[in-house]
């Protein structure tokens, strides 16, 4: 089965005790973003796709990293974080910069992408090669993601 928009899933919550390290729980720091699924092509000529967490499509305002995707692979799923800052070394990110971007369209998106560039913070693969992932454990998912990040030597603005 090859996911599409909207896959069905987990929303985040926080533990309500931190989890013993042994009872296999994973947790993953919170970042100041927007939850996003990122859909590559399943082939030639698809389009790149990114999900909100309620369902809305936001490619249009984040131009920079549909660009960035040419180096994922095909029939890929991602699930993440969104979120933008300052390009300089050593910049913050930054929830309002995030919050303009999502709102903007046309020559507007194309300068803040420029102003504050996005990042994609991915947690979790739910496909690749067009095979779902979803009932292997996450501690398999997450080994996938990084490999996936080594096997193409993935940097910004994709972090893992």
């Amino acid at each position: 089965m090859v996911l599409a928009p909207p896959p069905s899933r987990c929303s985040p919550r926080p533990p309500s005790t931190s989890p013993a390290p042994a009872s296999g729980s994973a947790a993953e720091q919170k970042f100041d973003g927007h939850r996003t699924i990122l859909f590559t092509p399943a082939g030639p000529g698809g389009r790149l796709l990114l999900q909100t967490r309620r369902g809305s499509l936001v490619q249009d305002r984040f131009a920079d990293l549909v660009a960035a995707a040419e180096q994922l692979p095909e029939g890929l799923v991602l699930d993440g974080s969104s979120s933008s800052g300052t390009p300089r070394p050593g910049g913050r990110l930054s929830f309002e910069a995030l919050q303009r971007r999502a709102a903007a369209r046309g020559r507007t998106a194309t300068a803040l992408a420029a102003k504050s560039p996005a990042f994609f913070i991915a947690f979790d693969v739910l496909q690749q090669d067009g095979t779902e992932l979803l009932t292997r454990p996450y501690h398999e998912r997450r080994r996938i993601l990084a490999d996936l990040f080594d096997t193409h030597q993935l940097s910004a603005p994709w972090t893992l």
